[in-house]
């Protein structure tokens, strides 16, 4: 597991029963990229393949993948998955974005 970003134990299931539907070699690749309400967007793929400068989270039969950009604008971070009134969603806690939009998605720094 990586130091600097934590993927909570309610995300790790989640992502877990996600990827136990795609089948085998499947992987959760979370990314930073620029848009959004806010500047940057978080972005959530399902993939078969890795880089070789992946930070990889593997635990409980979750994979995640970070690409090394991302990893930049992401570390401290915290991942977690979230059930409430609101509806099913997965949320990032960032310390370095100084602004976030209302759905959690997208982030200014």
């Amino acid at each position: 597991m990586s130091n600097t970003i934590l993927v909570t134990d309610n995300a790790i299931r989640r992502i877990a029963t996600i990827l136990k539907k795609e089948g085998d070699g499947s992987m959760l690749r979370i990314s930073v990229t620029g848009g959004g309400c806010s500047g940057f967007q978080y972005n959530y793929d399902l993939v078969k393949s890795r880089e070789d400068d992946d930070l990889v989270i593997e635990r409980d039969g979750a994979i995640v993948l970070l690409d090394p950009l991302t990893q930049q604008y992401m570390e401290g971070s915290q991942v977690d998955f979230v059930d409430d009134v609101m509806g099913q969603s997965f949320q990032i806690t960032n310390p370095q974005a100084t602004a976030a939009c209302g759905c959690g998605t997208s982030f200014a720094m």
